[in-house]
């Protein structure tokens, strides 16, 4: 953004913070006696908002750590995570301030997820209710939101602080996750873990969130700056993190990344000999558990609830089969059914019909037609990065709202991954952490 055009928002953007400071100056003597935490985060978000108009690419860089925070914050039917929260605030500066033009894939990704938007538009219409109407504007904030939330950490030279801090973030859950593994394992007890501490979290969002960051450390790029004697240990515990989970959707996402990582370029083809040895064991870890679990003849274990909730998601759509029964349906009362739909396809045609999924299948084809064609220096990760969460998305069972946060992950980095990347050198204080910066248009294990 030029000069110029930044003053010409400054002083809008001041007399709107200073029209809001004064408003919840006024609530804070209501509402300190009853919900004094609320008044805390509101008095928070207006503070580091008066900071971000002298640092605007300050809110999307505390979003990339701030994406992993499932703690729910809100009311109703706008009860929403703090990452749902802290994307909504980093969009407006995002917009505004992020350099232009777009790149032409971030462009054309924004075009693809506006035909999903205008295609789910039709349940919202059809099936009236409250949380149907959020849910819609909250599908656009993970999606386009988030990608441009992305490209302004990336455009402003920022993309290797912006991942490293949520890489970072990543591998401080995954620490604590290990250590109550390890805990239950001395116990005896060698079952899937929830992660409890800093707060509790369902396996599947915690293995699919270490999925992601173990993909971006995998291929490494260069221009993120982490050298081996960082990444290896790094790779290592978020890939511990995730075997203590057992989330099975995870480990198929992860060896799918790997895979593209892996085979896409030539120039890297060596590293298929060590993809294949990886996904191997991964395949046949997840085929094992799956075996399992068939033949314990539980019918409550996941596998058979997975397959009763897809005869169940089925019945659902076909009640409603061209506009569904509106998004997030099965929080109303009168809800044919109380489930999230365990599966990407069949929650859009439950939720928005027909018409929705025509609008989810040009998103996701058109989104990895996109990163396929795009320049592989970003487009290499980001195509593993979706086609993992795709490989993900397949398989979701008994992590409603919470698995918001890895795909905001997977679409803040492709927003990054879309943007130029800075040539500057990075401080010297960070430096001896993450190494040096090299060539940006390679990637390397």
């Amino acid at each position: 953004m030029t000069p110029e055009r930044w003053d010409r928002f400054r002083g809008p953007a001041l007399v709107l913070l200073a029209g809001a400071a004064t408003a919840l100056a006024v609530l804070v003597g209501y509402a300190i006696p009853d919900m004094p935490l609320l008044v805390v985060g509101g008095v928070v978000l207006l503070l580091v908002a008066v900071v971000a108009l002298t640092q605007p690419v300050l809110l999307p860089l505390l979003a990339m750590p701030l994406i992993v925070v499932v703690l729910r914050f809100g009311a109703g039917p706008v009860d929403m995570t703090i990452a749902d929260w802290i994307l909504a605030l980093a969009f407006w500066p995002a917009v505004f301030f992020a350099p232009r033009p777009f790149s032409p894939e971030l462009r054309k990704l924004l075009w693809l997820n506006a035909i999903y938007q205008a295609a789910t538009l039709f349940t919202v219409i059809a099936n009236p209710f409250v949380a149907n109407g959020v849910e819609w504007f909250h599908a656009w904030l993970l999606v386009s939101g988030a990608l441009v939330v992305g490209w302004a950490v990336g455009a402003t030279g920022q993309a290797r602080l912006g991942v490293s801090l949520f890489l970072l973030a990543c591998v401080a859950l995954a620490l604590p996750t290990i250590a109550e593994g390890l805990l239950r394992y001395a116990q005896g007890n060698f079952s899937e873990v929830y992660p409890s501490w800093p707060w509790s979290m369902h396996k599947n969002f915690m293995g699919n969130l270490m999925g992601i960051a173990a993909l971006i450390l995998y291929a490494r790029p260069t221009w993120l700056g982490w050298t081996k004697r960082w990444a290896v240990p790094a790779l290592v515990v978020v890939v511990t993190a995730l075997a203590v989970t057992q989330s099975r959707q995870a480990l198929v996402g992860l060896a799918v990344g790997l895979l593209v990582v892996s085979f896409r370029r030539h120039s890297e083809r060596r590293r298929g000999v060590v993809a294949l040895i990886v996904v191997a064991p991964i395949l046949y870890l997840v085929l094992t558990m799956a075996r399992d679990q068939i033949a314990s003849g539980n019918e409550h274990n996941s596998w058979f609830q997975r397959l009763e909730w897809y005869a169940e998601s089925v019945r659902i759509w076909l009640e409603a089969p061209w506009f569904g029964h509106g998004l997030r349906y099965w929080t109303q009362a009168d809800a044919p059914g109380f489930f999230q739909p365990p599966n990407a396809f069949l929650e859009v045609l439950a939720s928005a019909g027909l018409v929705g999924l025509f609008g989810f299948l040009v998103l996701w084809v058109g989104a990895i037609t996109v990163l396929y064609r795009a320049d592989p220096a970003f487009g290499t990760l980001a195509l593993a990065l979706g086609l993992s969460g795709q490989a993900q998305g397949q398989w979701i069972i008994g992590c409603p709202s919470s698995v918001s946060a890895p795909f905001l992950a997977l679409r803040c980095a492709a927003g990054v991954f879309a943007a130029p990347q800075s040539q500057e050198p990075m401080p010297e204080a960070t430096r001896g952490a993450f190494g040096t910066h090299g060539d940006s248009r390679s990637l390397h294990c």
